[in-house]
């Protein structure tokens, strides 16, 4: 009999922020991202303030638990993004997650280099930010991906039939009410019309109770002790083989503040966990050579782990994300044909999803969240900078191609 095993799964990830580029800028700074000054569109000065408050102490965390316990197992996906701005001003932290994958009980999973929406807009670019992925990834940590997670777990059944057909072994999705009915998110199913290739759902109750319960003191279970938690787990796991927690890295220390006390309950539980025989962690991979599908799990639309609808309307719910999206895609091909290094990496940091999730103006609970993130005044700001940074973009084009007889789109 096989084990009850807990897949640990988190994401980490930091956008390429557009600063406060306005319409002056246009024609004289193709600077984007960096800004300037003391405020949140200062891409270094964030980076090194989660580094602080979050990427460091949870590195710390996560090596005492693997030196501690030898079945403690992590599954992380790193952005491209990420890693950049990591390379260029924390260094030390992209050593650590090393160390830690080192170990050989961290799995890094697959996914785009830009944390881009681009499955849904250009296969070509999805494929080449794909490869781009697991090309860094083999060159920073020496490991060949097998599991793949697209962006914000936007997952449908096209989704699953690539990822087979690309050698992916695996997939992560939301394991969605709507979609699972009266199945449990704690089995491992197939995509239809694959062969072989795995699902691994999102526990989303037991995820989100850290995620985003875990400090709020209006809800009916706070404080969480990791005995309550632990109860809870194997509660949700008795007649399944796992659970599935899957959540942003930055969950610990800069979503849930240190001062909450959310890293000595990681750690506590943890440890709680893995005191009752037949108890383990999977990294993703392990999960689903141990376990195989028990069924079919279609998903004709697209489902993602955010907001209350779980489906893409945190990126393309309004006019302005859906009219960025248009424009920002529209300039594909003269892009790529210009051949201009510079040109094409600012176009798909431009890609990056966070800066149309700025763009959000939902309302109640989500649109709370979507105000937390965005590090502008309002979601207005962040489509006037978008597209200005757009325009000049689409300046830089016609002035590349000028000589050759104008742009083709």
């Amino acid at each position: 009999m096989s084990s009850r095993g807990i897949v640990l799964y988190m994401h980490v990830h930091q956008p390429w922020r557009v600063r406060d580029y306005s319409i002056f800028d246009t024609a004289n700074s193709h600077e984007y991202f960096n800004g300037n000054g003391d405020d949140d569109r200062n891409n270094q000065k964030v980076l090194r303030k989660v580094a602080d408050k979050s990427y460091r102490p949870m590195n710390a965390v996560l090596k005492r638990l693997l030196d501690r316990h030898p079945e403690f197992r992590v599954s992380l996906s790193i952005t491209g993004t990420f890693i950049e701005q990591a390379e260029r001003w924390t260094p030390d932290v992209l050593d650590d997650f090393k160390a830690l994958v080192a170990t050989g009980r961290v799995e890094i999973v697959a996914e785009t280099y830009y944390h881009s929406l681009a499955f849904f807009y250009s296969r070509e670019e999805f494929e080449k930010q794909v490869d781009a992925h697991r090309q860094k990834i083999c060159e920073l940590f020496g490991v060949e991906t097998q599991v793949f997670r697209n962006t914000e777990l936007a997952y449908n059944d096209d989704l699953g039939r690539w990822a087979e057909g690309y050698g992916f072994k695996g997939v992560l999705a939301e394991g969605w009410d709507d979609i699972l009915e009266w199945r449990s998110p704690n089995k491992v199913y197939r995509p239809p019309g694959t062969k072989d290739i795995s699902l691994l759902l999102k526990n989303y109750r037991l995820s989100d109770d850290i995620a985003f319960r875990f400090s709020n003191r209006d809800w009916k279970m706070w404080p969480l002790s990791a005995d309550t938690y632990n109860d809870w787990m194997h509660d949700s796991i008795q007649d399944n083989p796992l659970v599935n927690l899957f959540m942003d890295y930055e969950t610990f220390g800069e979503h849930q503040w240190e001062d909450t006390g959310i890293f000595d309950f990681f750690e506590t539980f943890v440890s709680k966990w893995l005191d009752t025989p037949g108890n383990t962690f999977y990294t993703a991979s392990e999960a689903i050579d141990t376990h195989p599908p028990v069924a079919e799990l279609s998903m004709p639309h697209t489902v993602t782990w955010a907001d209350s609808e779980r489906d893409l309307t945190a990126w393309l719910g309004n006019s302005m994300q859906q009219e960025a999206m248009r424009h920002l895609y529209s300039i594909e091909h003269d892009v790529m044909r210009s051949d201009d290094i510079e040109l094409i990496a600012d176009w798909r940091k431009l890609q990056t999803s966070d800066h149309v999730y700025y763009m959000c103006t939902k309302w109640f609970t989500d649109g709370d969240v979507h105000a937390y993130f965005s590090p502008y005044e309002s979601p207005y700001d962040a489509f006037l900078y978008f597209m200005n940074a757009l325009r000049d973009m689409r300046y830089r084009l016609h002035s590349y191609y000028n000589s050759s007889g104008g742009l083709h789109g």
